[in-house]
């Protein structure tokens, strides 16, 4: 027996609901298929399964929200060797008291198995990422559902230990916050949401990661000849953006710098031996999401074009998968549509570098000692001095200019 989870697509998501279930108790499933669409302030997200078996139970409703982590069903594996785990309900994290507060901490130990994660990142949101500061689940839902900042806290229980809900409640009653869980909820304000706990996230990473920054101009004469020459033969359809060659050209990089590309958790730096680029995309009613373009390194500049096209699409009208929300190594923020020359980016923990592309512009630059207009775009790395240092860095950038001085090589 497995359990699935309500997965976790980023630190802006506290809770999901079940928009759509696409399977029924005693379907069969295969690796891949898609059992569930998941509402999220990001949109629609299908869910897939990493596993052949049957579904035995759906736990949630269509229709129903809960918190991430919450299990929402039970899967019969083909060949089963896992042990069945208890069932902890929406309703046992909201539980006040002394029992509810047992029930929740072993929630946040037990080793249930995620179907969802094919990484073993942890959650952005995880607790555990706060140096030396633990909540309890049933803390921390309450702390998110009145808007309080758990991490300034201190804990106020008779005993040392993680912040318990009790601390929560007293600093409710203090602020005067209405801690009625039966009460008339006002609309959800997702873009406001989404913005605190990006902020959230962003300061952590700035207070726990050493930044260090660097930048490159790259001259981008050689990559816009070979695309005239191949969108001149290609179909409308066909035809490749600059943006796809950058992306080539970091991904290929990438593959042999891998103290860039993976996880830095509990202490330890988790290399990866596959690129799977974030992709930033800004979504209609504000906000962002980070997809993952799986496998980077190993895509052609038109297959590299299909997927930034399909990805955009799908973010926009929902659809984006699962496991796109979940798999990026890294992450790459392009701003050059929005007209700025560079941008230094913040790393979003546990990675350990992200990447800014600038516009494309006409700059003068030096070509055998002579100044001449070139088409140039500044490439910025922000990384973690835990794993990597400037030197290494350096090598990386430069690594990503020499192939896009020979865009051939990217085919």
């Amino acid at each position: 027996m497995k359990i699935i989870n309500m997965p976790s697509f980023g630190a802006d998501m506290a809770t999901g609901e079940i928009a759509k279930w696409n399977v029924k108790e005693g379907d069969k499933v295969a690796r891949g298929d898609i059992i569930a669409t998941i509402e999220t302030m990001k949109g629609l997200i299908d869910m897939e399964v990493f596993d052949e078996g049957t579904i035995n139970k759906l736990l949630v409703k269509q229709g129903e929200e809960v918190q991430v982590g919450i299990p929402i069903a039970e899967l019969n594996l083909i060949k089963d060797s896992h042990i069945i785990t208890p069932i902890i309900t929406n309703d046992a994290l909201n539980n006040t008291d002394a029992e509810g507060e047992e029930i929740a901490d072993a929630a946040e130990t037990a080793e249930v198995p995620a179907v969802a994660i094919k990484t073993v990142s942890l959650p952005i949101d995880s607790p555990t990422l706060a140096a030396g500061l633990k909540i309890s689940p049933a803390a921390r839902a309450k702390a998110q559902q009145q808007n309080i900042d758990w991490q300034n806290l201190k804990p106020n229980s008779e005993k040392d230990g993680p912040i318990l809900m009790a601390d929560i409640l007293k600093l409710a009653e203090h602020s005067q916050i209405q801690t009625d869980s039966d009460q008339v909820h006002k609309p959800k304000d997702g873009l406001a949401s989404m913005r605190k706990a990006i902020a959230a996230v962003v300061s952590r990473s700035k207070q726990e990661v050493p930044h260090y920054y660097l930048q490159q101009d790259i001259c981008l004469d050689q990559a816009h000849r070979w695309l005239s020459q191949h969108n001149q033969s290609a179909a409308l359809t066909d035809r490749i953006l600059i943006n796809a060659l950058l992306y080539c050209a970091i991904a290929k990089a990438l593959a042999s710098f891998t103290q860039f590309n993976g996880f830095y958790i509990n202490g330890e730096y988790q290399a990866r031996d596959v690129v799977h680029l974030g992709n930033v995309i800004n979504l209609r009613k504000g906000g962002l999401v980070v997809a993952a373009i799986h496998n980077a390194h190993t895509l052609s500049p038109t297959q590299m074009m299909d997927k930034i096209k399909d990805q955009v699409i799908r973010a926009k009208e929902g659809g984006l998968r699962m496991s796109e929300m979940q798999d990026a190594t890294i992450t790459v923020s392009n701003m050059g549509e929005r007209g700025v020359d560079s941008i230094q980016s913040i790393v979003f923990p546990p990675q350990v570098a992200i990447i800014g592309v600038g516009r494309v512009r006409a700059s003068p630059w030096i070509v055998d000692e002579k100044v001449v207009s070139a088409n140039i775009a500044t490439l910025t790395l922000a990384a973690d001095h835990r794993v990597s240092d400037g030197h290494t860095g350096a090598r990386l950038l430069n690594k990503i200019d020499s192939f896009l001085q020979k865009p051939k090589a990217l085919i």
